[in-house]
């Protein structure tokens, strides 16, 4: 979660305009594409960054880095780029992110489990999980890890579910020493 209010503030506009326009769902399929982009390509922020290149120039890098994006997305960021506010678009996309979710009723979880869930398995995690956090559905990202032997960990907000084997081995454990 961001703790920037301007994020907030930004978001909460885009948010706004995305849901009067009927377009939260395209917005925020592009905001998440804007946001691999900025992270697996670090060499794009300090470009932007750089006081060599022109306040036009810089637009129109982000013009030609997200062509296909929606006009509200880019929109923003050419308001974030002259407000001298972009290194704040990683917080803009996880606020707007964050309300789109609520407005959904959908929660984020990371799924952590052994080898990649079958699509009945997320889809049964999801039903049962949700109503334990009081939303309609989960959007899931499994994470593989060997390390946990068996079972899954589930991770919703900050709230952790573990029923894997190396957890319950944990508490067999703990349990054994008491402490």
């Amino acid at each position: 979660m961001s703790k920037s209010v301007i994020a907030k503030r930004y978001a909460t506009a885009l948010f706004t305009l995305a849901q009067e326009k009927g377009q939260t769902g395209a917005v925020q399929e592009d905001l998440l594409v804007l946001k691999k982009t900025y992270r697996d390509n670090p060499e794009l922020e300090q470009l932007l960054d750089s006081p060599r290149l022109s306040l036009a120039n810089k637009k129109d890098v982000l013009a030609n880095s997200f062509a296909g994006a929606n006009t509200l997305v880019l929109d923003t960021l050419f308001v974030l780029l002259e407000k001298q506010r972009l290194h704040e678009v990683l917080n803009v996309v996880d606020e707007f992110i964050t309300l789109a979710n609520e407005a959904a009723g959908v929660a984020d979880a990371k799924v952590f489990s052994t080898r990649p869930l079958t699509a009945d398995e997320s889809a049964a995690i999801s039903s049962v999980f949700a109503q334990k956090v009081g939303k309609h559905s989960l959007r899931i990202e499994n994470i593989i890890d060997p390390s946990l032997i068996g079972g899954v960990r589930l991770q919703i907000g900050n709230q952790i579910y573990d029923s894997s084997l190396s957890g319950k081995l944990g508490r067999l454990k703990q349990d054994l020493i008491g402490s």
